[in-house]
């Protein structure tokens, strides 16, 4: 900034002083017309010439380099805040936060360009300013005053556009975000006939931002009229004082030459000057909103000892959501499956494992090796628990990102196998390396779920947990998937959320949860022949 600040300074000083220098030659031509005299003028007007487009070139590249290495910044990290686990939330949804790491991010980073040239075409009125009170008083303070008073007139108007741009671009965030909600839900809604409801409410919201954004539209351009107004006008008024000088004797050809071209040269830095409120608002707002992500505190409790490999997972007079008084202990290397009777009660048990749920917002304990996860930092959490929800999501990318996200997994071929991830990878020439589309597009609903197992088993965690993986696949492909989890996984601590039998019965205990709470357990084939609930719950 501060090198574009002095380049563009040299800019409009250099701007200013073509007019001046036009003066000073019509002055001494009157009085020396030697060849000598039109070289020297050439000269002069030459190396202005050549400042100003240089200073222009290079002071413009600086600060559109800083501009977009700011914006970059910026961009970075709203995405990496957005992507961490906060305690209370930003009140943003995904899409908002997306407009935010994008737009509200190069908006915000726009004052890099535009504070330097505010302050070179604040450099210009003030050379403007001083040349013309050297040539006369009345008209240096003219420029002065009249500078004074069209920014004090503008900075009132600005003060409309300040309050509904920031509603404008909640609006427009707010309709960026229902159109990724509607994106994510595409499927279902064409499913169930919903599409059209879907697109109405679509509709109204984005309605609100277009009128928003033509009532800001409105006072934009009447702010931008008055301006323009107000720069014509002390532009004539300079001229026309000139002139009366002139005109009197007061001043001599030259320094009107030179009055008229300033008069002139004056309007574009005013110009300038006027817009800046504006900009200065939009960024203003963005920054705001940007700030709503930035300062979101962080979950994350002091940091603790790390976990030891192995370890078991309990759970102890648990209370959130639909579970109560939930108890429970999966014991080290144990393969245990729940059955929640109510999927509420599946959905706010995911939820509490996968750290999502804040501390205070649940009763009871949750023990990751007997220590409690109130006590461990998210990161150490889901480092040691992989909690894979129901409805996963696919990457744009190919399967093998998919499958392996960070690229350091060495078990890529074995929880390819135990997926049955194998005829997709063989259907394709490319093998691992097939292209997959974003939230796996051109995969079917087995296939997607299939990869999203795949990539769990691919971390080895040292406990997985599992949610619904087998719902998309046939009878055939559930039994062989129970049957090559439970190999893959043996020695380490599994835990599958689900009503599948295959599952149910590869795994060594089951626990069925009713009304929020453990109501009966044991080995899937005991609990079929003696339980008449949990046979009619789990039998297909």
């Amino acid at each position: 900034m501060a090198r574009g600040t002095v380049l563009m300074g040299m800019y409009q000083a250099g701007e200013t002083a073509f007019p001046i220098a036009l003066g000073l030659i019509v002055e001494h031509t009157m009085r020396d017309r030697s060849p000598g005299s039109l070289a020297l003028a050439i000269t002069a007007l030459a190396v202005i010439s050549t400042t100003v487009s240089l200073s222009w070139r290079f002071g413009m590249r600086v600060l559109q380099k800083a501009n977009t290495t700011e914006a970059h910044r910026w961009r970075v990290r709203v995405a990496a805040c957005g992507l961490q686990p906060v305690a209370g939330g930003s009140g943003l949804k995904s899409g908002e936060v997306l407009t935010v790491a994008t737009d509200d991010a190069d908006q915000t980073a726009d004052l890099i360009e535009v504070v330097p040239l505010l302050i070179s075409s604040l450099v210009a009125v003030a050379i403007t300013a001083v040349a013309l009170g050297m040539a006369s008083v009345p008209l240096g303070v003219l420029v002065v005053v009249g500078t004074a008073a069209i920014l004090s007139v503008l900075s009132v108007l600005s003060k409309r556009i300040d309050t509904g741009t920031r509603e404008q671009q909640a609006r427009v965030a707010r309709a960026g975000a229902k159109v990724a909600d509607l994106i994510t839900g595409l499927r279902p809604l064409h499913g169930f006939g919903g599409n059209h409801a879907a697109f109405a409410s679509y509709r109204t919201v984005s309605s609100a931002a277009r009128d928003q954004a033509v009532g800001v539209a409105r006072v934009s351009g009447a702010y931008a009229g008055t301006a323009q107004a107000l720069n014509a006008a002390l532009a004539a008024t300079v001229t026309l004082t000139a002139g009366w000088l002139a005109f009197e004797g007061r001043i001599g050809i030259g320094e009107l030459v030179m009055a008229v071209g300033l008069a002139q040269f004056i309007m574009e830095p005013l110009k300038l000057c006027a817009n800046m409120p504006k900009y200065v608002m939009v960024a203003r707002a963005s920054a705001e909103r940007m700030a709503l992500v930035l300062t979101a505190p962080p979950a994350e409790p002091p940091a603790a000892e790390p976990l030891a490999a192995g370890g078991g997972l309990a759970l102890d007079a648990i209370r959130y959501g639909s579970l109560r008084d939930l108890s429970f202990q999966v014991q080290a290397g144990e393969f245990a499956a729940v059955v929640a009777r109510q999927p509420a009660a599946a959905a706010d048990l995911v939820a509490l494992l996968s750290a999502s749920v804040p501390d205070d917002a649940y009763d009871g304990t949750v023990r990751l090796d007997g220590k409690s996860t109130a006590d461990l930092p998210v990161g150490a959490i889901r480092a040691h628990m992989l909690v894979n929800p129901a409805n996963a999501e696919i990457f744009a990318g190919t399967l093998r990102t998919n499958i392996d996200p960070s690229g350091t997994s060495r078990a890529i071929p074995e929880a390819v196998e135990a997926s049955l991830l194998t005829d997709v990878v063989a259907l394709h020439r490319d093998g691992l390396d097939h292209p997959v589309r974003d939230r796996g597009a051109n995969l079917s609903g087995g296939q997607r779920q299939r990869l999203s197992l795949a990539r769990a088993l691919a971390a080895d965690a040292e406990i997985l947990v599992l949610h619904n993986p087998t719902t998309a696949v046939d009878a055939v492909t559930e039994q062989l998937i129970a049957r090559n989890l439970a190999a893959l996984r043996r020695g380490r601590t599994t835990v599958v959320i689900t009503t599948s039998p295959a599952l149910l019965d590869a795994a060594d205990r089951v626990l069925v949860v009713d009304g929020g709470t453990v109501v009966a357990a044991g080995t899937h084939r005991n609990l079929v022949a003696g339980d008449e609930g949990y046979r009619a719950s789990v039998t297909r």
